[in-house]
């Protein structure tokens, strides 16, 4: 089976909480911490990428609060964020996609700095590149370049050209979930259901379009449903006048056929498990680029299920990131209570004074799963899921626009 992790590294310099943080990414990750640590912060990171490029980095910034409200703010005032990804393409490229955005004066912004840079096998044509500074392109590997600005990200002029249209396609694809039951359980617009939006809004029109073109992974869904809130026998999409909802068929006492029950009737734990099944397997089975999701983040997905649902859960997060990379933020023990857990699936999340510091598990942890003395559940209810202390070692080949950019 192919690995389909797309994000494999992620450097931060001051955004939100985040003062810097450098870490690698497998396939399924989990983000453990505390409320108020910052392990959304860390997932904002990336949904602010896909978001600047999806709209607008105005768009993306406003949404946000402003420049002001993403730079973090500390004693030494920073007056810029920078954000780095690595990434592999499904195509076996490798790359890596970097920006530095700085404040300018009555709460504007600017793009201080943006490198792409693409390596292909050599049969390929080698190495696609660019580089932006201050709104003008100054070095790139394209016989014509089309003209930059500073008030906009590059890759969004790039993205119909051969070289970078996949780096772009792959970033603006990647969907961040914290669902809402309460948007799940009102009547819905009816739309194409390609994608799962953020808070669950158009679970209807999603599940429709599995029924009518993926009926086997539906029934998967269905399936992993039935397990996580017992008697539930299955789900379709009704229309409802010019709206749509959802109905579930679920067993009652007394009964030889189970009840049907519109989505205004269900807990919110069902309405959640449901939105985060399909989440994470909406395009598992779909190789077409309109479907394909290739990482998937979900904020805290035990909110709202009992422990008991936990196995299944993890159950389902291993199935899907045998297809797309899962990102999962946590403060459960009963997730994470799974000896087949791996050290390198955990990312430790504190706050120190106001910051948050993400790492790899630190040496005492690490061993202590890798040797199966504790899973790392149990050493989170320990309190001894710790991220590593800093290196200076850690961020010595970081991007070049991570070094200044006018702190003030």
């Amino acid at each position: 089976m192919s690995d389909p992790t797309l994000i494999t590294r992620v450097v931060l310099k001051d955004f939100r909480s985040i003062a810097r943080c450098d870490v690698r990414l497998r396939r399924l990750m989990f983000l453990v911490g505390p409320n108020g640590s910052g392990k959304s912060n860390f997932l904002d990171a990336l949904r602010f990428v896909s978001d600047a490029l999806n709209t607008s980095l105005d768009h993306a910034l406003r949404d946000r609060g402003g420049i002001q409200e993403v730079r973090r703010r500390s004693g030494g005032h920073p007056n810029h964020f920078s954000i780095s990804l690595h990434f592999r393409l499904p195509g076996g490229e490798a790359g890596e996609y970097s920006f530095r955005i700085g404040a300018r004066p009555q709460g504007g912004y600017e793009v201080q700095c943006e490198e792409c840079r693409l390596s292909r096998p050599i049969a390929l044509c080698g190495e696609s590149f660019y580089r932006v500074e201050a709104g003008k392109v100054s070095n790139t590997s394209l016989s014509t370049a089309p003209v930059a600005s500073s008030d906009r990200l590059y890759l969004v002029n790039v993205s119909g050209l051969e070289e970078f249209r996949p780096v772009y396609n792959a970033l603006t694809h990647m969907a961040f979930y914290n669902l809402n039951p309460d948007r799940i359980r009102d009547l819905q617009s009816p739309d194409a259901g390609e994608i799962l939006r953020r808070d669950g809004s158009n679970l209807a029109s999603v599940l429709g379009r599995l029924e009518r073109e993926s009926p086997p992974l539906k029934a998967r869904v269905e399936e992993y449903l039935s397990k996580v809130v017992p008697g539930i026998r299955g789900f379709e999409a009704k229309p409802v006048g010019p709206k749509e909802s959802i109905v579930f068929r679920q067993e009652v006492a007394g009964s030889k056929q189970p009840w049907h029950f519109f989505a205004a009737n269900m807990s919110d734990g069902t309405l959640r498990a449901l939105g985060i099944l399909v989440a994470l397997l909406q395009t598992t089975d779909h190789p077409a680029s309109a479907y394909r999701v290739p990482l998937v983040g979900i904020e805290e997905p035990e909110i709202a299920l009992h422990p008991a649902a936990a196995g299944v859960l993890r159950d389902s997060l291993r199935d899907a990131c045998g297809k797309t990379q899962v990102l999962v933020t946590s403060h459960s023990p009963d997730l994470l209570d799974d000896p087949e857990i791996r050290n390198e699936e955990i990312l430790p999340v504190v706050a120190e004074q106001g910051e948050t510091r993400i790492a790899a598990l630190d040496d005492a942890g690490k061993e202590a799963i890798r040797d199966r003395l504790y899973t790392p559940g149990e050493l989170l209810r320990l309190d001894q899921l710790r991220p590593r202390k800093p290196a200076e070692a850690q961020f010595a080949s970081t991007p070049q626009l991570f070094d200044g950019g006018g702190e003030s």
